[in-house]
C-alpha cells in the first residue's frame, strides 16, 4: 500500500484501508464518490491504428447489501434504454435520498470524459453493510491490458483511495475490483479484490451474495 497526503493506493489484492466516518463527523451534505476511469492505449504506426479494434466500453456497477438483509445490484445494464430515473426515486439506478442510498450517475461508453460514477449518500451509511464494486466489458474481447482501469473512492476530508487494475490479461469479461464494508463502529473499510469472472452470476457465487440472475442488454 502506497500513502501520500492526497492519495492512498491499494497495490496488492487483499490490501485494505479503514476510515473512521465518525471522526469529527462526516459531512452529511457531501457524497462519497466511487469513480471508474479508463483509457485506451494508442497503437503506434499506421497499420496498428488501421487494424486496431474499436473502443473499449467498461461499465461500473456494484452489489450492495443493507443491514436488514436486503441485497441488489446497480449497473449500466440495469437502466439501459432510458429506464433510469431521478436521484430521489428508487429505480434501477438506485436512489440517493432513500434506500439504498446509492446512485449510479449514468453510462459512459468510452471513458474519454470523467468515467462512470456511483454516489453513496453519507446520511445512509448506517443502513449499509457492504458493497462490492465491479466493472465489466459489455461486448468484444476482454482487452483488460489496454484499459488502464482505475477505481477511485473519494470520502470527504480524507485522502482518495485508489485501486488500479494494472496490466491484466484475463479472458473473463467481469472484474470485481473492491469491497467496501461499513462497520457498526461507524467505519468504512475498502479492500482491493481484482478477481475475474465470466459474468455477474459467477462473481455473485464467489462472494456469497445469493442473488438470481438473467441476461441483460444495452
Amino acid at each position: 500500500m502506497a500513502i501520500n497526503l492526497n492519495k492512498i493506493t491499494l497495490e496488492k489484492s487483499g490490501d485494505t484501508h479503514k476510515i473512521n466516518l465518525s471522526k469529527d463527523g462526516i459531512d452529511k451534505n457531501r457524497e462519497i464518490v466511487i469513480n471508474l476511469n479508463w483509457g485506451q492505449e494508442q497503437k503506434k504506426g499506421f497499420f496498428a491504428k488501421l487494424f486496431a479494434p474499436g473502443e473499449i466500453d467498461l461499465d461500473l456497477g456494484c452489489f450492495f447489501e443493507l443491514n436488514d438483509g436486503q441485497k441488489s445490484v446497480i449497473d449500466g445494464l440495469q437502466f439501459a434504454h432510458g429506464q433510469g430515473g431521478t436521484k430521489d426515486k428508487l429505480t434501477r439506478q438506485g436512489c440517493y435520498t432513500g434506500i439504498p442510498w446509492i446512485w449510479h450517475t449514468g453510462d459512459d461508453r468510452s471513458g474519454a470524459g470523467s468515467g462512470e460514477n456511483i454516489l453513496v449518500n453519507p446520511q445512509g451509511v448506517s443502513e449499509l453493510k457492504r458493497i462490492v464494486v465491479y466493472c465489466f466489458i459489455y461486448e468484444g474481447a476482454a482487452r483488460w491490458a489496454e484499459t488502464n482501469g482505475t477505481v477511485t473512492i473519494k470520502v470527504p476530508d480524507n485522502p482518495d483511495i485508489v485501486v488500479e487494475m494494472g496490466k491484466q490479461y484475463s479472458d473473463k469479461k467481469f472484474c470485481a475490483i473492491a469491497e467496501i464494508i461499513f462497520g457498526q463502529d461507524h467505519s468504512m473499510t475498502v479492500k482491493k479484490l481484482i478477481s475475474f469472472h465470466p459474468d455477474h452470476g459467477s462473481c455473485d457465487q464467489a462472494y456469497n451474495w445469493g442473488m438470481k440472475w438473467s441476461a441483460g442488454s444495452k
